[in-house]
């Protein structure tokens, strides 16, 4: 839900202008109205945002460039050494010493690769063997001619280093010890640093804040008077009266239009708050639009449930939520989704039981599985089609429905019924028909039946043909209405067909489980009481590919119903979220 919004005008005597804003940011309940104009020419502000993205660049990274360019360095240095040393070492050890006194003796040493099945003796001598290739050397004394020159074709010459593979794995590990110095220096600046910078951001941004209220200021009388506009929740508007009461402020409260850009504030309950973040990744509402959150939080988990389709998966998806909600496990990247991770699971249990699978075992087709609990599994076939499928298929149907008719009556509190005759008539012909159409199938007589069809296609084709668009020409709303319809017609049906998708990644990730299974089975030989070095193999598979086959589901399984929400929902919904949050001008 969205916070109701009072709109504020502020009318101050400039010398106590400064004064009302540090009582105003002290009381923390002003979303202070920003202008375009002037932001982004004003010199300090810049500066002030261009310290602040350096010290969260700061923070971020840990340490400065120029430290962590010489670690990269060092890293770059370290990988060329070893790559360096493992090249040298089929060639064996040597001194570059010895080296030297060979070449001053008049001998020269050319080093060379061929197939193993070219090589011939006299090429030289054969220093290794690796698979189907032949390292050898090629020795030969002052004025002796060189014989690479008759060589055949595949073979190459190589051109060693001047230092043996023992001598640059010395190197490698000199260089490792400046790195772990270096990682020493960047952890003791991050140290005696961050905390400070931190606490440079803060004020940096309370400058930034400050700078941008009085930007957003407009002065009047040769700048005695000036005006600031601003928002306030509706259940702050008691405390923020109370202040200005106190002062000599002179305000205006009103409640906003649509003409003004007034933040939103969103107001759900703790289940639907997790799912608010999911909002902002499309676009928070506008302050006249409806809040999607309570309607996309339980479809999305039903729909994530769906798409990974496992019980066993889900009890993991709980123990890893709860792990990481209690600071058990840290990943960054899942630092403070605990709850919604532990949310997912606890759905992805429940529905994978319904749907009959655990850790890629067919729940139903199993022996030890009692016959009670297969009964409420939901299998078997309807009209020739899976049961999941068809299932898929109407929450997909009832989805697009009830985001038509949510749309009907924003669309109508926005702007009139007046304006949304059109869609009014779509959402009766579509809602309406399903809906004639199951009681037809069910309880309504047949006369009833089609008496409910005649008025539901008359009326929809008086409004989606004939009135969408009152006063205007009819000629010209018949051709808008059969190209709607046209629309409409293409893009209905490829929405619905988009809801497969929540049955076909459950059964994707279901039957990857199943094969992980039965290659652990394979190396026990078809049963489980192999061997006991065969336990080991047998574990290990069925660890990584479920791990596995766990990560790519829940990839799958987000990403999915976040589309199916943002474009098939959002989309019949008329949901366009260009909304600004509702940022209060405090400390």
């Amino acid at each position: 839900m969205i916070t109701q919004m009072k709109k504020y005008t502020f009318l101050v005597f400039h010398r106590e202008y400064e004064a009302f804003l540090e009582q105003l940011r002290d009381l923390g309940v002003v979303h202070v109205t920003e202008k375009a104009a002037g932001m982004a020419d004003d010199a300090h502000l810049q500066e002030l945002l261009a310290k602040a993205d350096n010290a969260r660049k700061l923070i971020a990274q840990g340490a400065p460039d120029q430290l962590l360019n010489e670690k990269a360095a060092l890293e770059q240095r370290i990988a060329a050494t070893q790559k360096e040393a493992d090249k040298m070492a089929i060639w064996g050890d040597f001194s570059a010493e010895r080296m030297e006194q060979l070449k001053a003796a008049g001998y020269t040493l050319r080093y060379f690769t061929c197939p193993k099945k070219l090589f011939q003796e006299e090429w030289g001598i054969v220093v290794a063997e690796q698979g189907a290739t032949v390292y050898f050397v090629q020795v030969t004394s002052s004025g002796e001619e060189a014989k690479g020159e008759s060589l055949e074709a595949g073979v190459q010459e190589q051109y060693l280093n001047q230092k043996s593979a023992a001598d640059l794995l010395k190197d490698v590990e000199g260089l490792n010890g400046l790195l772990v110095a270096q990682n020493a220096r960047i952890e003791l600046w991050a140290k005696e640093n961050i905390p400070a910078l931190e606490d440079e951001l803060k004020q940096l941004q309370e400058q930034i804040d400050w700078k941008r209220v009085t930007l957003n200021t407009d002065s009047e009388a040769d700048g005695s008077l000036k005006i600031l506009e601003g928002f306030c929740p509706i259940d702050q508007v008691a405390a923020l009266d109370a202040v200005l009461e106190k002062q000599e402020v002179y305000y205006q409260a009103e409640d906003p239009t649509a003409e003004d850009n007034t933040p939103i504030k969103l107001r759900n309950n703790k289940f639907t708050q997790l799912f608010e973040s999911l909002t902002g990744m499309y676009g928070w509402p506008n302050y006249g639009e409806f809040d999607p959150t309570p309607i996309l939080a339980p479809f999305f988990l039903l729909f994530f449930a769906m798409c990974m389709g496992d019980c066993g998966y889900g009890i993991l998806l709980i123990i890893i939520g709860l792990l990481i909600a209690k600071k058990k496990l840290n990943i960054e990247m899942f630092d403070g989704l605990g709850p919604i991770i532990t949310v997912l699971g606890v759905g992805t249990t429940v529905v994978g039981f319904f749907l009959g699978t655990f850790m890629g075992i067919d729940l139903y087709a199993a022996e030890w599985m009692p016959q009670a609990l297969k009964s409420v599994m939901i299998k078997g076939e309807v009209m020739g089609y899976d049961i999941q499928m068809v299932l898929a298929l109407c929450i997909g149907v009832f989805h697009i429905c009830l985001a038509m008719v949510v749309k009907a009556i924003c669309y109508t509190k926005q702007f009139g019924f007046k304006e949304n005759i059109a869609t009014w008539g779509w959402t009766l012909l579509i809602v309406g028909g399903l809906l004639v159409a199951i009681l037809g199938m069910t309880v309504l007589p047949a006369a009833v039946f089609k008496g409910a069809i005649i008025a539901v296609g008359t009326i929809s084709a008086l409004a989606i043909y004939i009135f969408n668009t009152p006063g205007r020409n009819p000629l010209i709303n018949i051709g808008a209405g059969l190209w709607e319809t046209y629309n409409m017609a293409t893009g209905i049906l490829g929405d619905v067909l988009s809801y497969i998708r929540l049955y076909a990644l459950g059964l994707a990730g279901g039957m990857l489980g199943a094969a992980f299974n039965n290659l652990g089975l394979m190396v026990m030989g078809g049963s489980t009481e192999g061997a006991t070095w065969q336990w080991l193999p047998f574990v290990l598979i069925l660890v990584l590919g479920h791990v596995l086959n766990l990560a790519m589901s829940a990839l799958g399984a987000f990403v999915h119903p976040l589309r199916l929400s943002f474009v098939e929902y959002f989309k019949n919904a008329g949901y366009e979220g260009k909304g600004t949050l509702y940022k209060p001008f405090k400390k």
